[in-house]
């Protein structure tokens, strides 16, 4: 049973965020945030009801210059300034629990908590739009460069706009239940999360803006989010069209998949084809001496420097971590991780990269090749070896040593100690695990590759290993609910005012509308009312970044991602005019 209407600040009738709204049928999405050493947590990564009537137009006016002395406040604008401190934190009181007809959220809440938000109306003017970047799962502290100087700041600058960061129900500081307890993580979905945002929309009052009127329907609403916050505004769009006018989806990972060992796919077409030829082999070294040839075990993870690493699979993940750098790869100098091209500079180098490795002589290592299947290639998997042991031992083994930790502690997913810890200060760790744990899947395995070809990672990385955390900490042994979010369209995902923007060498592409599975092989036509766009060359949401003008260069921000943040800026203010012209016509009715 849908609930009441309520009625708007504005005075308008709004749509209810129903406690059992109909889904959008259709076809059956960090990513983490940064992904922990060793973890097997999927990285970071990372949305229907009747349209209202408006109330009538407001006239454009000239920029309010509200220019205040705090610097806190925000309606000041303040560039090359840490943005924590140039943004004032806000909340909003939201409820715990919209959706009191579904079991699985028993014993319900009619409670409510504050949810976290900054906002910046530095290029306001009347009958300019609010952007909302839904921050996902992480801290949204670290969204707010792109308000500053980001995607967001982008779109409210061309739109006379104001941008907000919003934070997600269970990261950062919004958190509705006193800890994180298994039984207290129940109101973590994304159903109940997309109700936040549009009702926040709905019932937000933005301090110094008090005399306007900014809630949805009657100001025109835009999201914008990156990866599982990609998928969570495509979403919002579908769910919620009365309340968000359009939305831009990132990196959007629509489609959830428990085993999604394409992950490493995009790195094995578009990467460095030697680095790619080394890593497998080098991988599957590893696999065939700790899956076939197990008398050579200890001496291989003595050789990395990793033998008091209880655990064979956390072994084989430690060594499978480098490659998952290409993720962090970004246009931005500022928060490019270049570990990627180190670890492939390393393993392809001709000659020995460092000689720290002095345990390690050319004898025990060409032992190791030939028990590990590769005894004809010992010249030119020799060096190759070394190199990679050193790498290990250089950004692995020792930086957890000199810290005075065990391996185990640092490492293993076997940890069921570490696991039972579920204060608030564990969120960091455990609040999007157990979103994938039970709705998203994406774990990411080297058990899942075609036995026809090598995996990037170790096949070591299974199912049963990648959800050690499920079981731990959840006590979830069963595979993830994907059909929930599946229902709201996966890979076909398409509606008016929806964006789908990509990166063309994205590990994420493949749950993404631009995968090559989508059943239209991810080749739509890209238009205004729905774009479509590919950022060639680009990894994950490549767009969500800027530059100051005094950063930009030639070719910084790159040609392509230029390109595609004027094609958002162009589409958002042509919905922006549908949204007045429309609202210009109930108005006059």
């Amino acid at each position: 049973m849908l609930e009441a209407r309520p009625v708007g600040l504005c005075g308008n009738v709004m749509s209810a965020v129903s406690r059992a709204p109909s889904l959008f049928a259709a076809c059956t999405v960090t990513l983490l945030l940064s992904q922990n050493a060793g973890s097997a947590f999927p990285p970071s990564l990372f949305i229907v009801g009747g349209r209202s009537v408006r109330s009538g137009t407001r006239p454009l006016a000239e920029a309010r210059c509200l220019v205040q002395e705090n610097l806190n406040s925000p309606l000041q604008r303040r560039d090359d300034v840490d943005p924590s401190t140039l943004y004032k934190e806000h909340n909003i009181s939201v409820p715990i629990d919209y959706f009191h007809n579904d079991t699985k959220y028993e014993p319900h809440s009619n409670g409510t908590f504050p949810l976290r938000y900054w906002f910046d109306a530095s290029y306001y003017k009347d009958g300019g739009p609010v952007i909302v970047l839904q921050s996902g799962e992480t801290d949204a502290t670290g969204r707010l460069p792109f308000l500053q100087k980001g995607i967001v700041h982008k779109l409210a600058q061309a739109t006379n706009g104001i941008g907000v960061i919003l934070e997600h129900r269970y990261y950062g500081a919004s958190f509705p239940t006193p800890d994180l307890s298994t039984p207290n993580l129940r109101f973590l979905t994304t159903e109940q999360a997309l109700a936040d945002m549009a009702y926040f929309a709905q019932h937000v009052v933005f301090e110094g803006l008090e005399d306007k009127c900014l809630t949805a329907p009657s100001t025109a609403y835009f999201g914008y989010g990156g990866s599982y916050a990609g998928a969570f505004v495509a979403f919002l769009r579908v769910l919620y069209p009365e309340v968000y006018y359009g939305t831009i989806s990132s990196s959007g990972v629509t489609e959830a998949i428990w085993d999604f060992w394409r992950y490493y796919e995009p790195v094995r077409e578009y990467g460095p084809p030697d680095c790619i030829d080394k890593q497998t082999k080098l991988i599957n070294v590893v696999d065939n001496i700790l899956r076939n040839n197990t008398k050579y075990t200890a001496q291989l993870k003595s050789a990395f420097g990793l033998e008091s690493l209880t655990y064979d699979d956390d072994f084989a993940q430690v060594l499978s971590n480098p490659i998952g750098g290409w993720q962090g790869r970004n246009w931005d100098p500022a928060i490019n991780d270049p570990s990627f091209y180190e670890y492939c500079g390393n393993i392809t180098s001709l000659s020995l990269v460092s000689n720290t490795t002095t345990t390690n002589d050319t004898t025990t290592v060409q032992t190791l090749l030939q028990a590990g299947g590769y005894a004809n290639a010992t010249s030119t998997l020799t060096t190759p070896m070394l190199n990679f042991i050193n790498y290990i031992q250089q950004n692995w083994v020792l930086p957890v040593l000199s810290d005075n930790r065990t391996l185990d502690e640092a490492y293993s997913n076997h940890n069921q100690t570490f696991f039972a810890q579920d204060d608030l200060t564990q969120a960091e760790w455990r609040s999007w695990p157990y979103q994938y744990c039970t709705q998203w899947g994406f774990l990411q395995t080297g058990s899942g590759v075609p036995t026809t070809e090598l995996p990037l990672v170790s096949r070591l990385l299974t199912l049963e290993y990648n959800s050690l955390v499920c079981k731990y900490a959840f006590n979830i042994t069963t595979p993830p609910d994907t059909d929930a979010i599946n229902k709201y369209g996966g890979w076909n995902i398409s509606y008016d005012r929806l964006a789908i923007v990509d990166g063309e060498q994205d590990p994420w592409r493949g749950a993404s509308p631009h995968s090559l599975q989508a059943p239209d092989g991810g080749n739509r036509t890209s238009t205004t009312e729905r774009p479509f766009l590919l950022i060639e060359g680009a990894v994950h949401h490549w767009d969500e970044n800027g530059l100051f003008p005094n950063e930009t260069t030639a070719e910084l921000p790159p040609a392509p991602v230029k390109e595609v943040q004027a094609d958002e800026v162009a589409f958002v203010k042509a919905w922006l005019a549908e949204f007045d012209a429309e609202k210009g016509r109930k108005g006059k009715a």
